[in-house]
């Protein structure tokens, strides 16, 4: 039995276009559907959560989902959307990106159990390495013309005047290729639906009149929007670029950060599009945040969800720990209870100094306006001390003459300095 994909994706705001059909036939019963997935880096970015949750939805509603890799394609690079042609790889960085992309998606998708509907990697090159150009442009080519092509919208951008390269035949296969894509997934896979974002109607849709025209069959799309933020920002980019999911490129503190910090209007629809909470569930969340949204009781659920997802809960803990030890009420404990690496990156960009162990023992006047430069001068530390607008590991200090020693080291090496309420320095003791 098998739920209601379709409607599902509706009331999350997840379908841009869907040829007609779609709902029908995935009401017939279980079937296979895929997203291709480029893969030109190591990791997935949070550009490529909206498919990949298209994937979870499709396993939770009974369905096959195959992610197809772009081995063979991500040698050639997509058109859509883009005003230049991207860099070409080589195999064993294409082998390797793909090691890492099945890991972070095995968080998403059962890809393991012995269930009829466990997801599937699939990877073009495997069937495109060994097909040659001339049986493949009298096999498939034929099939479909250039004014065909022509007509799709990422293909007339590109020949438009909008960039001075114009577009190379590489790039203008590109279609025909993922066409056939679809092609094979139908005939080896049972797949009858591919999947994307809006970008790639035209690339989806001649893959399904390629197996309209090849084998007289009926094949599928389906579309979700590009997602925006509601302030016309790149969703997704931050000062830094992107936000991805590999810890080691954005940790799960800044990741976590990122979901906590959307304005209220881009949190109602991510909670929908980004977690798996039910519609019971989010619409009691949004009641909730209404009554009282300087709380943030949205973004809290919407950061913990996807952190937990991508991470696990105790990095999401973390991160809450973390939030805690630089906007809360946090204590000298808070801080020493971070590990290391957590705490560098709470305290990543602050105004940072050195400090020679062997200047330790000493007063904190001199450690804060001699040793470094937290304050111009004694004077002007002094006072701020006796005005309570210092603290040490965040326990206020109150006497001038008070004397920093390694007792205070946290971690044995780290000091943090607050003056007043938002100024953080960071100072290592070597």
């Amino acid at each position: 039995m098998v739920k209601n994909f379709v409607e599902e994706l509706k009331w999350r705001g997840m379908i841009q276009d869907m040829m007609p059909g779609t709902e029908e036939k995935l009401m017939e019963g279980p079937t296979a559907a895929y997203v291709g997935i480029d893969p030109t880096a190591d990791s997935l970015h949070i550009g490529h959560l909206v498919s990949v949750m298209i994937l979870k939805h499709f396993q939770n509603c009974g369905h096959k989902p195959l992610a197809l890799i772009g081995g063979a394609t991500g040698m050639i690079g997509d058109p859509s959307m883009k005003s230049q042609e991207r860099n070409l790889l080589d195999e064993q960085t294409l082998a390797h990106n793909v090691k890492c992309i099945r890991e972070q998606l095995a968080r998403f998708l059962d890809f393991d159990s012995d269930a009829p509907n466990r997801a599937e990697l699939v990877n073009n090159y495997d069937w495109m390495k060994d097909y040659g150009f001339l049986a493949f442009t009298r096999d498939i080519g034929k099939h479909i013309t250039v004014n065909y092509m022509m007509a799709k919208d990422s293909v007339k951008k590109r020949l438009s005047g909008e960039s001075r390269e114009g577009m190379s035949f590489t790039e203008f296969t590109y279609q025909l290729l993922q066409g056939y894509d679809f092609l094979y997934l139908y005939e080896h896979k049972g797949c009858t639906l591919q999947m994307g974002g809006a970008d790639q109607w035209g690339n989806i849709t001649t893959g399904s009149e390629l197996i309209r025209r090849i084998l007289g069959k009926e094949a599928y799309a389906l579309t979700c929007p590009l997602i925006t933020k509601a302030d016309g920002g790149k969703f997704g980019k931050t000062e830094k670029g992107n936000i991805w999911l590999d810890p080691k490129r954005t940790s799960p503190y800044h990741f976590y950060q990122f979901w906590l910090n959307v304005s209220d209007e881009d949190a109602a629809k991510y909670i929908k599009i980004f977690t798996m909470l039910s519609r019971e569930q989010i619409e009691a969340a949004l009641t909730e945040h209404a009554q009282a949204p300087h709380l943030r009781v949205l973004q809290k659920l919407l950061a913990k969800e996807i952190t937990v997802m991508v991470h696990g809960r105790q990095e999401y803990e973390k991160a809450v720990a973390a939030s805690e030890a630089l906007f809360g009420n946090a204590t000298s404990q808070t801080l020493r209870s971070l590990d290391e690496e957590t705490f560098l990156q709470v305290f990543e960009g602050v105004p940072s100094f050195e400090v020679p162990a062997g200047n330790l023992p000493c007063g904190i006047i001199d450690l804060l306006s001699v040793h470094t430069q937290v304050f111009p001068s004694k004077g002007e530390c002094r006072k701020m001390i006796q005005g309570g607008g210092v603290s040490i590991n965040k326990d206020k200090v109150n006497d001038p003459a008070a004397t920093i020693g390694t007792d205070d080291l946290i971690d044995g090496k780290y000091i943090l300095v607050q003056r007043g309420k938002k100024n953080y320095f960071l100072l290592t003791v070597r």
